[in-house]
């Protein structure tokens, strides 16, 4: 919340997914839904709110080529430059006592990997944050310099950002593989 109330004193625009939109307006904190952005309620139990071109048009569009400013600006798109994202909370639902398949399975994040990646590959423009740990940082370059975040932290969050990702997928292969009762999986 602290990063939020930062960003949101710094009048940058925030938008939220639902249960962390609900949370940030019980506490007085305006953010604009994912559903906003992308003129799209999301189907599905809005599995697939944030897997679409509004979202990852604005992580992905380099700001240094003319046509992907262009690109946004022809439909209506804006460009996102600080990504924040808690994934699902796969590995404490998998290990919990009494955790059935079905509930294993719902805490399979798709749009939050999904984002994190197409962050963090374009972290030459795009802040990414995985860890709360890493919420000061941020928010200390945030005040020294303007606004921006330093090339430099941008590539320490966008490795950091990939080990978690890679983490989290090898947790939920693992999972499956024991599923299976597969002791030797063909890739660890």
């Amino acid at each position: 919340r602290a990063l939020v109330r930062a960003a949101g004193g710094r009048g940058l625009g925030l938008v939220a997914t639902g249960g962390t939109g609900e949370a940030l307006a019980g506490e007085a904190l305006e953010a604009h839904s994912v559903a906003g952005l992308t003129n799209f309620p999301g189907l599905r139990d809005a599995r697939d709110q944030t897997l679409h071109p509004g979202v990852h048009g604005g992580l992905l569009a380099r700001r240094d080529k003319p046509d992907h400013l262009e690109a946004l600006v022809e439909h209506g798109l804006k460009t996102i430059d600080l990504l924040c994202v808690n994934l699902y909370p796969f590995v404490a639902t998998a290990t919990r006592e009494g955790a059935t398949f079905d509930e294993v399975i719902e805490n399979i994040d798709i749009g939050g990997p999904a984002m994190i990646r197409a962050a963090a590959k374009n972290h030459d423009f795009v802040t990414i944050v995985v860890d709360p740990k890493d919420y000061k940082s941020v928010l200390d370059e945030l005040a020294s310099n303007k606004g921006a975040t330093t090339l430099k932290l941008r590539r320490a969050l966008a490795a950091k950002a990939y080990a978690r990702t890679a983490s989290y997928d090898s947790a939920i292969a693992a999972w499956f593989a024991r599923q299976e009762n597969d002791t030797f999986p063909e890739r660890l």
